[in-house]
């Protein structure tokens, strides 16, 4: 093997670990959270990433309209700002 090959084999490899245990993963998450966030509907129960639960009302562009609380409360949120839907039994 040339010493140029030798030299390479292991910021290549390096690269390649990298890649499949940080990079990989993370692309999935994000295109999961991604599907999540376009697939939401008037009706969820969603909790926000800052904590709030509600239910959705209206759906815009990138804005969710939520009710919360007892006295239905309507709040607007960005719609990159839902954290989770939530199930009955949560």
């Amino acid at each position: 093997m040339p010493a140029e090959l030798t030299g390479l084999i292991l910021p290549i490899g390096f690269l390649a670990f990298i890649y499949f245990l940080v990079i990989r993963p993370q692309q999935k998450k994000e295109k999961k959270v991604r599907e999540m966030r376009n697939n939401l509907k008037v009706g969820d129960s969603i909790i926000t990433i800052g904590g709030i639960y509600g239910n959705i009302v209206k759906i815009k562009e990138d804005l969710i309209t939520i009710e919360v609380g007892a006295d239905k409360t309507k709040l607007s949120v960005a719609k990159w700002a839902i954290g989770n839907i939530t199930t009955e039994n949560e």
